[in-house]
């Protein structure tokens, strides 16, 4: 390939990043590898400051870091890196000569290189095997148990971003309510949510969740075009992302006076998930947390209609770990037990679904040395 052009990003230098690339080296010691290529956004930006779409990152178990981005995103990728090299590329063949120059600079003709398992789709997975790309007898494994250790503690920096993306959920969350109403569509509710997190300062979201009556008891209610009737319950859920974090919070309205059946469901939900954020403190398991829920459906006459699990990790994405067993498996993560300080969870991930209705109430919060802090405050109540 041709001569590559290396720029050094304008947070080259910074001690946050510089801490986290040391770290990856103790752990890519430990689990065998002596680099890591990453193409999710997520682990790009959490390494070094700059995630998008058509990149890839390698960072080595030595320190050294690489960025390859379309050649138009140099410099407004350089206003948000850490890396000391970026290289521009013009296309995917581009791309994989980059990766076969950066191996062999980085004199990898033989080694391990951890990769993304639980991201890559197959095809993206044996493009970065190709001949072109990767030196014959550069081995890969999966690096999905290491990027998670990497990130699950959140560090003080990370945790007033996530609770800034909180304030936003909330104000975010306001306007959704005062939008509900017989006679308007969900989407309508939707759009309002989300331009209030815009306006507040979130520069993303993920799906927005807006589900109103029979619809209240899906499991993941996307917002749909169906008119919200007098009576009605309406799920909403919600998760902005501001400065890469994100938090997630959702609440159950009726539009009116509830029914006795409703009003029941809601303040068994209700007393349950308060009850389980009480509990979260260090000394505590995600099984154990989570059977605090289980338990209290059960002995309410609600174990049926409650489909799990009701907790999981928040941070970059709107769902990591800390994951529960069956959810980790799911997601092809190990399964976390042991909460940490440091550690964000959203409680209250599931709801109760009984056919005709469904209610769910959902915080985002942050493990401490002493117990818990609430991310997420918006008022908990059905009307």
């Amino acid at each position: 390939m041709e001569k590559v052009e290396y720029h050094k990003g304008d947070l080259f230098g910074n001690k946050v990043f510089e801490e986290r690339v040391k770290r990856s080296g103790k752990l890519m010691e430990k689990h065998g590898l002596d680099a890591v290529l990453l193409t999710k956004p997520q682990n790009m930006t959490y390494l070094i400051g700059n995630g998008r779409l058509c990149a890839f990152a390698i960072v080595a178990k030595t320190g050294a870091t690489y960025i390859g981005v379309p050649k138009t995103d140099i410099e407004d990728t350089k206003k948000r890196c850490s890396s000391e090299h970026i290289i521009g590329v013009e296309d995917e063949v581009g791309m994989l000569h980059a990766h076969m120059h950066i191996w062999k600079e980085l004199k990898l003709e033989t080694g391990k290189a951890g990769v993304e398992n639980t991201f890559l789709r197959v095809s993206m997975l044996n493009m970065l095997k190709h001949p072109h790309a990767k030196p014959e007898k550069l081995t890969f494994a999966d690096a999905t148990e290491l990027i998670a250790e990497l990130r699950i503690i959140k560090s003080s920096g990370e945790l007033e971003k996530i609770r800034r993306a909180g304030k936003v959920a909330d104000k975010a969350m306001e306007a959704a309510v005062k939008a509900v109403k017989a006679g308007v569509k969900e989407t309508e509710i939707a759009g309002e949510a989300e331009y209030a997190m815009r306006k507040s300062g979130a520069e993303d979201f993920f799906r927005t969740y807006v589900a109103s009556g029979s619809r209240s008891s899906v499991a993941h209610g996307v917002v749909s075009g169906k008119t919200i009737r007098e009576g009605d319950l309406v799920m909403i859920d919600l998760h902005p992302t501001v400065d890469d974090y994100n938090a997630d919070i959702c609440r159950t309205i009726c539009v009116g006076k509830p029914s006795e059946k409703q009003q029941k469901a809601f303040d068994v939900y209700l007393r349950a998930q308060r009850a389980t954020v009480q509990a979260a403190s260090p000394n505590i398991t995600m099984t154990k947390l989570e059977n605090i829920m289980h338990d209290m459906f059960k002995k309410e006459g609600f174990e049926e209609n409650f489909v799990g699990p009701p907790i999981h990790g928040v941070g970059l994405e709107f769902e990591e770990p800390p994951l529960p067993a069956g959810h980790a498996f799911f997601h092809g993560e190990e399964p976390k037990e042991d909460l940490k300080p440091g550690m964000v969870i959203a409680i209250g991930n599931c709801g109760l679904y009984l056919g005709d209705f469904g209610v769910r109430i959902e915080d985002t919060v942050a493990i401490t040395s002493k117990g818990y802090e609430e991310l997420t405050n918006y008022p908990r109540r059905i009307e």
